[in-house]
């Protein structure tokens, strides 16, 4: 008799399933309702991406999240691990979700305060998503980090756009005291 491995509780159509749905959520407000050229509209900081950049970036970082996803959920660790295990799952479950959304508060809704606070909660996320996955899996944690390490840069961006610009949606004028962005 042979033993044989457990059955992968995440398989590749749960992260290709996973991958679709989140986009076709935040394609809606961008691509159909939303304005393309929003992003550069702004007076954006130096040291902010080229706009060409993010569609790229953010697909390479939702598949290095999908593959992390997997391996956390196929783990099959001690009970005393469980809820470490459980808190990666429902972080990165939030991270999606706060990806999903970020479109609509950005193109669709205008809003670059509601954009700068999505990408900061992301930012938090990931970070809760890295702590916990590296007493677990530190290759899954890696792949983390490289969204950890992009939100850091993006939180910047979206602080410095949010604090420097109108916010058409919360009808915001710059931060009081803030200079413009030249």
């Amino acid at each position: 008799m042979t033993a044989t491995a457990p059955a992968p509780r995440f398989r590749w159509w749960h992260g290709a399933a996973i991958l679709v749905a989140a986009n076709a959520v935040s394609f809606w407000p961008a691509g159909v309702l939303g304005d393309a050229a929003f992003y550069t509209s702004f007076r954006l900081p130096p040291y902010a991406p080229p706009d060409w950049l993010l569609a790229p970036l953010w697909l390479v970082l939702n598949i290095t999240s999908l593959v992390a996803l997997a391996r956390v959920a196929n783990l099959d660790r001690p009970d005393g691990a469980a809820w470490r295990r459980g808190l990666v799952l429902v972080s990165e479950g939030v991270g999606w979700l706060l990806f999903a959304v970020f479109t609509t508060f950005f193109f669709w809704l205008h809003s670059p305060v509601l954009a700068a606070a999505d990408t900061v909660a992301g930012l938090l996320v990931a970070g809760v998503s890295v702590a916990a996955a590296s007493r677990l899996d530190r290759p899954a944690a890696g792949l983390i980090g490289l969204r950890l390490l992009w939100l850091l840069l993006a939180s910047a961006v979206a602080a410095s756009v949010a604090l420097h610009n109108i916010d058409p949606f919360l009808s915001a004028a710059p931060a009081p005291g803030v200079e413009a962005l030249q």
